[in-house]
C-alpha cells in the first residue's frame, strides 16, 4: 500500500511540474475504453488534457506529460487495462518525394496545355480546357463515366495543405472544413502561410494561367507550376513553402473526377510539408463525424501510427472510404502509412502509356492499385494552374471515382467500393496490383447484379 501511495505520490508531482513549466510539456495521444475515466488516468499518470480530438464521444485526447518523460513511460501507461491507445505526438513530414531525389516532372508532357488558353464552362465554373480536356480525363473514361453513370455525391474530406477558397473552379464546392494547424473552423485557407507580399504576387493575376510555355517554374521535385512570365519572375527566388498548393492541387483533381460532389479540406499540414499526428488523427475524426463519405490522405509516412490506424479503422467502420498514395520513393516492397493500414486504398501511379512511374513505390502492401499520376493538368493558388507528378494525384483521381461510387450507391461500404474500384482496367504490371483506374469500367461494374452484393475486401 505504501508502495502505491509513493507512486501517486510521483505522479501528481509530474502534473504539479507539468502546471508549473508548460514548456517543458511533452504531448501524447490517448485513447482510453468505452466507460473509463480520463480524469482518473491523467490524474494517475501526471497528465493535463490538452484538447479532445474527437468530438462525438470517441475517447481519444491530446495530453500533455513532463519532457522527458518518466522511464518506460510510454509502456507503463500502455499497460493500463482501461488504455486503449498511448503514443508519442509526432511530427510528420511527408514531403512529395525524398529530398536527395531527381526531379521527376517532364515539362515536354505539358506542351500542349501551355499553349491551350481558351477556358470552358465545367459544372458552373469557368476553368481552363486544358483541365477538362486533359490526356489523363480520356485515359480514365471520365467524359463516358460523367455522361453514362454520375457526376459525383457526398463529402470528400482532403487532409492535406488546405485549399484556395476562392479558386473559380473549387469555390462552388467547397464546404466549411477545419484549419487544425491553427484550430480554426472554415475553408481552411492555404494562403494563410504566405506572407502578405507573397499572397500578392500570386494573386495579382486574374486570369487562370497555363501560358508562356518559355516561362515554367520547378516548384519543388514533383510540381510544376505554369505561370505567367511576370509572376515567375517574381517568384522565382525561391519564396514559395515546399508544398504550399498541394491541398489545392489534390482538390482539383477530385473536382475533374466528381464536379457535383462536395468538397471538406482539412488543413492538418503546414505548407513545409510538416504536420503534427494529433492533427492528423483529429481530421480523420473530424471528417467522419462531419458527413463525409470520402477521405483523401495524399500523404505518406514510414512510420505507422497506432493511432492513425485506430482513426482509419473506425472511419471505415462508419462506411467512410479512405484512399491513400502509396509513396513515391520508386522502391519495391515498401510500405507506407496510412495507405498501408487495414482499410485503407493505396495508390500507385501510371504514365501515359499504363507503365508505372519510375517514382512510384510498387510490390507493397500499400499499394493496391494504380492511376494516372504524371503530368496531371489541376487547380493551383491564385487562379492559376499546374501540372504535377506523383502518387498523391494518383490518389486524388482515385478519391473523385470513390465519389462517384457514393452517387450511384450511397451506403455503398469501403470493401464494395475497393472491389469495384479493382477492377478498372487491366495492367500486365502485378506490383501495382494488377489494374489502373478506369471510371466507366468501375461504375458498370458496381451496377451489374451479381457484383451489387459482393463483399469485396481491402486486400
Amino acid at each position: 500500500m505504501r508502495k502505491f501511495w509513493l507512486r501517486r505520490f510521483a505522479w501528481v508531482a509530474v502534473a504539479a511540474a507539468l502546471l508549473a513549466s508548460p514548456a517543458a510539456a511533452a504531448q501524447y495521444i490517448l485513447q482510453i475504453s468505452s466507460g473509463a475515466s480520463i480524469s482518473q488516468i491523467t490524474s494517475q499518470y501526471g497528465l493535463v488534457v490538452v484538447r479532445q480530438l474527437s468530438d462525438d464521444g470517441h475517447s481519444v485526447y491530446l495530453v500533455s506529460g513532463l519532457d522527458p518523460a518518466p522511464p518506460n513511460f510510454v509502456q507503463q501507461v500502455s499497460a493500463n487495462p482501461a488504455v486503449t491507445e498511448f503514443e508519442l505526438d509526432s511530427k510528420v513530414d511527408s514531403p512529395e518525394t525524398p529530398p536527395a531525389a531527381n526531379p521527376i516532372a517532364n515539362l515536354a508532357a505539358l506542351t500542349a496545355a501551355s499553349f491551350d488558353q481558351t477556358t470552358i464552362s465545367y459544372y458552373g465554373a469557368t476553368v481552363r480546357n486544358s483541365y477538362v480536356s486533359q490526356p489523363s480525363a480520356s485515359l480514365i473514361n471520365l467524359p463516358s463515366a460523367l455522361s453514362t453513370f454520375a457526376t459525383g455525391a457526398g463529402i470528400v474530406g482532403v487532409i492535406d495543405t488546405g485549399v484556395d477558397p476562392t479558386h473559380p473552379a473549387l469555390q462552388g464546392v467547397l464546404v466549411p472544413g477545419y484549419d487544425f494547424t491553427r484550430d480554426q473552423p472554415g475553408y481552411a485557407s492555404e494562403w494563410a502561410d504566405l506572407s502578405q507580399s507573397t499572397v500578392a504576387i500570386l494573386d495579382q493575376s486574374t486570369v487562370a494561367i497555363l501560358d508562356g510555355w518559355q516561362f515554367p517554374m520547378l516548384l519543388n521535385q514533383s510540381t510544376v507550376a505554369i505561370l505567367d512570365q511576370s509572376t515567375v519572375a517574381i517568384l522565382d527566388g525561391g519564396q514559395l513553402p515546399s508544398d504550399f498548393g498541394h491541398g489545392t492541387m489534390v482538390s482539383g483533381l477530385i473536382h475533374l473526377v466528381a464536379p457535383t460532389a462536395r468538397i471538406m479540406p482539412l488543413k492538418a499540414f503546414h505548407s513545409d510539408g510538416t504536420a503534427n499526428l494529433s492533427d492528423i488523427v483529429r481530421a480523420i475524426y473530424y471528417a467522419v463525424d462531419n458527413g463525409a463519405k470520402v477521405i483523401n490522405m495524399s500523404f505518406s509516412s514510414h512510420t505507422q501510427y497506432a493511432s492513425l490506424t485506430a482513426a482509419i479503422a473506425y472511419a471505415t467502420s462508419q462506411n467512410v472510404i479512405c484512399v491513400a498514395s502509396g509513396g513515391n520513393e520508386g522502391r519495391e516492397e515498401y510500405t507506407v502509412y496510412p495507405a498501408g493500414d487495414v482499410g485503407s486504398f493505396g495508390l500507385g501511379s501510371t504514365d501515359s502509356s499504363d507503365q508505372r512511374s519510375n517514382f512510384s513505390n510498387y510490390a507493397a502492401k500499400s499499394v493496391r492499385m494504380a492511376a494516372p499520376g504524371e503530368a496531371l493538368i489541376t487547380t493551383y493558388p491564385g487562379n492559376h494552374y499546374a501540372g504535377v507528378w506523383g502518387t498523391s494525384f494518383s490518389t486524388a483521381l482515385t478519391s473523385g471515382a470513390a465519389a462517384l461510387l457514393a452517387q450511384i450507391a450511397p451506403q455503398i461500404t469501403p470493401a464494395n467500393a475497393i472491389n469495384a474500384l479493382k477492377h478498372g482496367h487491366k495492367l500486365d504490371d502485378e506490383d501495382l496490383g494488377s489494374n489502373r483506374l478506369d471510371l466507366y469500367a468501375t461504375l458498370l461494374y458496381y451496377l451489374t447484379p451479381h457484383t451489387a452484393q459482393s463483399g469485396g475486401g481491402y486486400n
